[in-house]
């Protein structure tokens, strides 16, 4: 069974204090539900290597974050559907390895967000990135 809510506001952003993110919320204030997917501009530090930090991170409500610990990221229409590694769920607090959020979103705004989540969820070491499906190719950064 798979978590479910509605986006009805998103953030995708390039620099934000030095980190690029791109998030889906149920609402423009701070209740409900939330997702949030950053990574730093630039480079990883030796010590994010080290402490394997080398690469994006997801964020949920109550501030739980876990690293590299998505499978896949799907985009079919206005469907998003985001699928965890259940190792990861403790860590975010969830019950479910699958987010389905419905994009209540216009069309521009999901490609902004989509533009933006490619570029987060492709940084970083190789083996802790999700597959894509539907969403833009860039090449990693």
């Amino acid at each position: 069974m798979a978590y479910r809510f509605t986006a009805r506001a998103v953030a995708a952003e390039v620099d934000v204090d030095g980190e690029m993110q791109a998030g889906l919320a149920e609402y423009e204030d701070e209740d409900g539900f939330f997702l949030l997917f950053t990574r730093p501009v630039g480079e990883p530090s030796p010590q994010d290597v080290s402490l394997g930090l080398d690469t994006y991170c997801v964020m949920t409500p109550d501030q739980c974050t876990a690293y590299g610990c998505l499978r896949e990221v799907a985009l079919a229409g206005s469907l998003l559907t985001v699928t965890l590694d259940p190792g990861c769920l403790d860590e975010l607090e969830l019950d479910e390895a699958e987010i389905e959020v419905r994009l209540d979103l216009s069309a521009e705004v999901i490609d902004e967000l989509c533009d933006v989540l490619t570029k987060v969820l492709t940084y970083g070491r190789p083996d802790a990135r999700p597959r894509l499906t539907g969403l833009p190719v860039h090449p990693s950064r």
